[in-house]
């Protein structure tokens, strides 16, 4: 099992489809072909969509993070919820992420690692 999670986290962590496909299968978001997908929808390969992109590539890795967690039920929930963005990518896009700055802040500090108190 922690074989499998660090070959999981080694995927998630080179780009491309190359690598998603290399890491071992088992759940469905593997074989979305999510990047194959973004390439052949010119709305999402549009400078304005890429939060779009990025969310769906955030949903692809989460999916393939529980797997490796053993949460194979949420892995296919996640594949299904993938499966029906990429079905309609202008329904996607339409209803894209919020562009509210202070939110993007928010999401973006935490993401921000932080240190335990008193070690900086």
């Amino acid at each position: 099992m922690v074989t499998r999670v660090i070959l999981l986290a080694a995927g998630l962590l080179t780009s491309g489809a190359a690598a998603a496909a290399e890491t071992p299968a088992g759940c469905p978001a593997l074989s979305l072909r999510l990047e194959e997908e973004i390439a052949r929808t010119p709305r999402l390969l549009e400078p304005a969509n890429e939060q779009t992109v990025r969310d769906l590539r955030t949903l692809r890795d989460a999916a393939i993070v529980l797997d490796a967690y053993a949460y194979g039920p949420e892995c296919e929930r996640l594949s299904v919820i993938l499966r029906e963005l990429l079905a309609n990518p202008r329904k996607t896009i339409g209803q894209g992420g919020d562009t509210d700055e202070e939110k993007a802040g928010a999401v973006e500090e935490a993401r921000t690692p932080k240190a335990p108190a008193g070690r900086r």
